[in-house]
């Protein structure tokens, strides 16, 4: 197989299991590119999943001031690896990246089976831009069922947004339906304020979904 990140060739390990189940195990990238990404483990923020942290951040704590509860997962830190593959991904447009983590976002995804899955989305400028949404992407690799119930009507790419700006700026997501599912993951590529779900969980929460989950691939 070719490693869709260093495009070296490396082998799978084959097990009898998957072959008497059917099942498509095989890795998008080699174990060499793998090691690269950091996955959050203990201690953490409990609530956002900041890392080397027991107790609730400093991010968390402002946002439960401005009385928004962060319920927040994470699955690897942002760090220099994180950042190239969003870089090629995202701004260079390999959308066939997007199969690097949509294994492990199903079996994730799995563990929430009676959540209605929320993708986060960008904006129609985004969209012509780039041509795809790098959240949906990954759902769709894997098949994964997502409601579309949010559309993005800003054009400003978070990313070209400083801390300040990104922590008081509404970056004006509408819903889609007025009736919304009891419950509800969102699901986002990075997490860095925790701004944008924090407006997304609000507008769910006021048309009275109490129970809103939120889950990215970086923190």
């Amino acid at each position: 197989m070719t490693c869709l990140l260093c495009n070296q060739e490396f082998q799978e390990k084959i097990r009898f299991c998957d072959i008497l189940f059917f099942r498509n195990n095989s890795r998008a990238i080699c174990s060499s590119c793998s090691n690269q990404f950091e996955r959050i483990g203990q201690p953490h923020c409990p609530d956002c999943y900041r890392q080397d942290t027991d107790m609730r951040c400093a991010d968390c704590e402002l946002w439960e001031k401005k009385g928004h509860k962060v319920n927040h997962r994470a699955l690897y830190r942002y760090n220099p690896a994180m950042k190239d593959y969003f870089s090629k991904y995202k701004f260079e447009g390999d959308v066939v990246l997007g199969k690097v983590f949509a294994k492990e976002l199903k079996k994730i995804l799995s563990e929430y089976h009676d959540y209605t899955i929320v993708p986060v989305p960008i904006s129609d400028e985004r969209m012509k831009e780039r041509q795809f949404n790098q959240v949906t992407t990954m759902l769709d690799y894997e098949k994964i069922s997502y409601s579309e119930l949010l559309v993005r009507s800003d054009s400003e790419k978070q990313s070209s947004r400083n801390r300040q700006e990104r922590l008081s700026n509404s970056t004006s997501f509408l819903l889609t339906e007025e009736l919304v599912p009891e419950k509800i993951i969102v699901v986002d590529d990075i997490y860095t304020t925790g701004a944008t779900l924090h407006e997304i969980t609000s507008l769910f929460r006021a048309k009275g979904v109490q129970n809103v989950k939120t889950l990215s691939i970086a923190r």
